[in-house]
């Protein structure tokens, strides 16, 4: 058996349901601790990180990932116990073994195995873990992120280990990710018997235009590396429950999802102005839950592709599609942020799984990663 297939196998049957790490920290810190890694445990609230580095020098790699894990959903639609680690037809099965204790094994093989061999290498190696990146983010990696800041402590280069290949292992990396940016607004009518429409006015159909407006606007072109911007609404609310009643307001939940192309001031300042043009009368509260970011090609995007390259044999395809991740903290102290890390297909699914193969593949990928950007 494998290191990297052991060690995450050890990592699997660790029950850390979001926000718990259940231990998974001590265990990679043991790992680490005879490699010369200082540790640095940051507890908040009921979230545990760690912050380990090897070094003192830049430039400075680090891994960053999650050791929490979502909610198994009904245990026995599993073909086994999804914290009994288990392999089956070279898969090795339990909830986190793509999401993502299997990167973070792999992080853990490539550095022993890269100091093992370069024990003088030049820079330095950290290891940014958390277990609140599955829930609601707010004690874990932002956490990490702001102690840094206050002692000026930063990172040349991120790898995040989020499962981002599509149909083999490193056909994919995220070199970034799209902000996300909401708002909830309430347009104000007046609210009263839908028979005698000349005394209300109904807010559902003052806004109407105005929501086919904001539909219709282009925000703005994308780039090289992202889709232009979109804006959706995901949900509506108006009425009083009876059907002879004009609503005196309607409230509508909208997102953006924005690239590099525009900001936020100027995504803010749009909207408000179409909304001012049609005359309506409303609040509107905002939530920035992540900027967008965008690592374009050179240094650390050549670095990982080239070890693609030679591991797997293929050329790497740059993604910023999805969702968001720990990354947009992280981009905050680091100019070169990439997200790598095995098949996505069974993440957050039952019976999710990683090819045991990919585990070692991935742990290469990593190791010939410090090797480029360390030592040549």
């Amino acid at each position: 058996m494998s290191d990297t297939l052991e060690l995450t196998k050890q990592l699997i049957a660790r029950h850390s349901l979001t926000p718990m790490d259940d231990g998974c920290i001590d265990i990679i810190g043991a790992r680490l601790a005879p490699l010369d890694f200082s540790l640095e445990k940051m507890r908040h609230s009921e979230v545990d990180n760690l912050w380990a580095r090897r070094g003192d020098a830049s430039p400075l790699v680090c891994f960053a990932g999650h050791t929490d894990v979502v909610p198994t959903g009904p245990v026995n639609k599993w073909d086994s116990d999804p914290f009994t680690p288990t392999v089956r037809d070279g898969m090795l099965y339990g909830r986190g073994a793509a999401d993502m204790k299997g990167s973070l094994a792999a992080f853990v093989t490539a550095i022993e195995k890269f100091v093992a061999e370069h024990p003088r290498h030049r820079g330095s190696i950290a290891l940014l873990l958390t277990s609140d990146e599955e829930g609601i983010a707010v004690d874990g990696t932002v956490r990490v992120v702001e102690a840094l800041q206050e002692r000026d402590e930063k990172l040349d280069y991120c790898i995040v280990g989020e499962p981002t290949s599509v149909t083999k292992t490193g056909d994919t990396i995220k070199n970034g990710r799209r902000g996300s940016l909401s708002g909830t607004l309430t347009v104000k009518g007046v609210q009263g018997h839908i028979a005698y429409p000349h005394l209300v006015k109904n807010p559902i159909h003052m806004v109407a235009p105005t929501i086919a407006e904001l539909a219709a606007t282009e925000w703005d072109k994308g780039n090289e590396y992202f889709p232009p911007t979109s804006w959706q609404i995901s949900n509506i609310h108006g009425g009083t429950g009876a059907t002879n009643v004009v609503p005196g307001t309607v409230e509508i939940l909208f997102n953006f999802r924005f690239s590099t192309a525009s900001t936020v001031d100027g995504l803010k300042t749009k909207v408000h102005s179409i909304l001012d043009k049609h005359g309506l009368e409303y609040d509107l509260a905002w939530e920035l839950s992540g900027k967008p970011y965008l690592t374009p090609r050179g240094g650390l995007v050549d670095a990982v592709a080239a070890a693609i390259k030679q591991v797997q044999g293929l050329e790497t395809e740059l993604s910023t599609s999805g969702g968001t991740s720990d990354g947009r903290f992280i981009a905050d102290i680091c100019p070169q942020v990439i997200e790598l890390g095995p098949l996505n297909a069974t993440i957050h699914k039952l019976n999710e799984c990683v090819a045991v193969d990919d585990l070692d593949a991935l742990s290469e990928i990593y190791y010939l990663t410090l090797v480029k950007l360390l030592t040549e």
